[in-house]
Order: C-alpha cells, then sequence, then structure tokens
C-alpha cells in the first residue's frame, strides 16, 4: 500500500478502560527496537466503516472474549509514537466500559490475544502509584484523561 504523501497513514483506533477500585486494566507489550516493555489499556484498530462503539465491542471481544456493558467516551488522543524503529500516527477514541462478567474484576491476570493472534497478559494497574521503575502506559495523555474522568464522575470502580 503506497503511503499519502499528505497524510501518511493516520489509523483510527480505540481503547477500553476498564476500573476495578483505583486500577485499570492494561496489557503487557515490547518495542523490539528501543527494547522497552510497556503498558497500553486494550483495543485495536477501527475499520472501514465501522463506528468507533462498534470497533470497542467487537476488539473486546476478539481480545479479552468479552462483551461489555455501558460504554462513555471519555475523549479522544493524537498519538504520535515510534514502535519497531516506524513512525505512527493514531487517533485514540479511549472509551470506559465495564465486563458484562462481573467475574473477569477478580481475576489478577487476564490473558488476551491481538488479532495476529500473539498472546499479551492483561493486568490490573493503579496508575496513580508509579515509581521511577513503573512502566510507562500508551498513549501518552491517557493516565491524565482517566485520572480527570474518575474525578469528574467520582467513579470508584465496578
Amino acid at each position: 500500500m503506497r503511503e499519502d504523501p499528505i497524510t501518511g497513514n493516520i489509523r483510527a483506533k480505540v481503547v477500553c478502560v476498564f476500573r476495578n477500585e483505583n486500577r485499570i486494566l492494561v496489557g503487557d507489550a515490547y518495542d523490539p527496537t528501543e527494547q522497552e516493555r510497556f503498558y497500553c489499556p486494550p483495543g485495536g484498530r477501527i475499520e472501514f466503516g465501522e463506528t468507533s462503539i462498534e470497533a470497542l465491542r467487537r476488539e473486546m471481544k476478539e481480545e479479552l472474549g468479552s462483551e461489555i456493558e455501558n460504554p462513555v467516551l471519555l475523549g479522544v488522543l493524537e498519538n504520535l509514537f515510534t514502535f519497531d524503529g516506524r513512525r505512527g500516527h493514531e487517533i485514540v477514541f479511549v472509551y470506559e466500559a465495564k465486563f458484562a462478567d462481573r467475574s473477569l474484576y477478580s481475576s489478577d491476570q487476564l490473558e488476551g490475544q491481538e488479532s495476529n493472534g500473539q498472546s499479551f497478559n492483561a493486568i490490573w494497574l493503579d496508575p496513580g502509584n508509579s515509581s521511577p521503575d513503573t512502566l510507562r502506559v500508551y498513549p501518552d495523555g491517557l493516565v491524565e484523561m482517566v485520572a480527570k474522568g474518575q474525578q469528574d464522575s467520582g467513579a470508584d470502580g465496578m
């Protein structure tokens, strides 16, 4: 596929924030070029002709095998990044939702699967309790958006 000389390849993406008290669900990932491990919430690409909410429901079913309830748009982030030595540009729709299967909140770790078949581990992370040793959470601005959403709604989890 040829890259458009004006827009390049800008990807529309959705991610889902699941809260469990003061923690959020994040998957682990690794950039082999930078040799950096990091976290990001579950999500993926919005397919052509699909709304962001349709993509959100599909991605959570594909990646985590779960239906979701009460999705609410927290905001949109623009993410300029480099991964595996390649520049990327995403428009990220950040939703908050609840698992339909409430038993998932009692698991310390969930196993997920990317569309390419690669598995990942998802853990409950307290983004407000970070230290220099804590892995970064991407996309940039997500932790601040989640904190603001929690303050605005007074949300306390499940």
